[in-house]
């Protein structure tokens, strides 16, 4: 059987992304499971191009042109997945581009309204309602209508990963899951009827829980998956748990993406230094997906 050909994106090309890119694709078991092919710059002559450790609006743009030569790629077949190191949200911004990060600009090219981030690992799984938006926003954007679209997202895509039915649990905004409006209305009025919507069609849907135990209890493997209602409600427990071996994938796209769980770590950029790991792990994830991946 031939081996799945993987776009591994080397992200940012001041940051460490075409080091840890470079350190994966030799990596043998990353040679064992996949053929992957690195896209944008990586090599010393193409590097010299840009400043080290620092925002660059070149280098924003070389980040993007290698992401979406990578999703052309993925969307006409010729490769089974996108394997991307860490861009720089600055450096996007700075060369004038709109999108926050991967996962919106990778919804605007396959033309999926429909994406979630998910962070996966042995330990822990989830999937956050909202990703880089102010905290002040976090309350009006987790609406029922959201947090419903996400929990049947959520069911649909994690078959894919081994998990043929799925027990979700949903974290809470609030303290205590607001004690009844007392600490806050949304979880009453928002969560807890997305949550009964959910059951209503047959997902596996339970909480909102108090967020200061949901994700012990998913460790102990009371859930599969909880879905978080912002960034840092999700990816710190998960981080936590599990830093340098989560991956993130997104969900709801045509083609298969996985990705690192860290930034750009411009602060040791082209020192020799970046530990590739959690690159590997999305490469190995990716390479075990290809086949199995749903395409919308």
């Amino acid at each position: 059987m031939s081996l799945p050909v993987l776009a591994i994106t080397a992200g940012d090309p001041s940051g460490i992304g075409p080091e840890i890119a470079v350190k994966a694709k030799d990596d043998p078991r990353v040679v064992a499971a996949c053929r992957p092919v690195i896209y944008g710059p990586h090599t010393p002559s193409a590097l010299a191009a840009f400043p080290v450790g620092r925002v660059n609006p070149a280098a924003g743009r070389a980040a993007y042109d290698a992401i979406v030569h990578a999703t052309t790629d993925a969307l006409a077949g010729r490769v089974a997945a996108v394997v991307t190191a860490p861009i720089s949200k600055a450096a996007f911004a700075a060369a004038g581009y709109p999108w926050r990060g991967h996962t919106d600009l990778l919804a605007h090219l396959c033309a999926s309204p429909d994406v979630a981030m998910m962070f996966w690992s042995d330990r822990l799984r989830v999937v956050l309602a909202t990703v880089h938006i102010p905290l002040r926003e976090v309350p009006s954007a987790v609406s029922r209508a959201k947090v419903l679209d996400v929990l049947r997202l959520t069911w649909r895509s994690l078959p894919a990963f081994g998990l043929p039915t799925p027990r979700l649990g949903l974290a809470a905004l609030n303290p205590h899951a607001g004690e009844d409006g007392l600490m806050g209305t949304e979880d009453r009025d928002e969560l807890v009827p997305a949550v009964a919507a959910a059951r209503a069609e047959g997902i596996d849907a339970r909480g909102p829980f108090p967020a200061d135990t949901i994700f012990v209890r998913a460790v102990r493997g009371e859930f599969d998956a909880v879905i978080a209602g912002y960034h840092d409600q999700g990816l710190i427990p998960v981080k936590l748990a599990a830093f340098g071996r989560a991956v993130n994938v997104t969900l709801g796209l045509p083609i298969l993406r996985t990705s690192v769980d860290h930034g750009t770590a411009f602060d040791i950029a082209r020192t020799g230094v970046a530990d590739e790991g959690s690159l590997v792990e999305a490469i190995l994830l990716a390479a075990r997906l290809a086949g199995a991946w749903p395409r919308r």
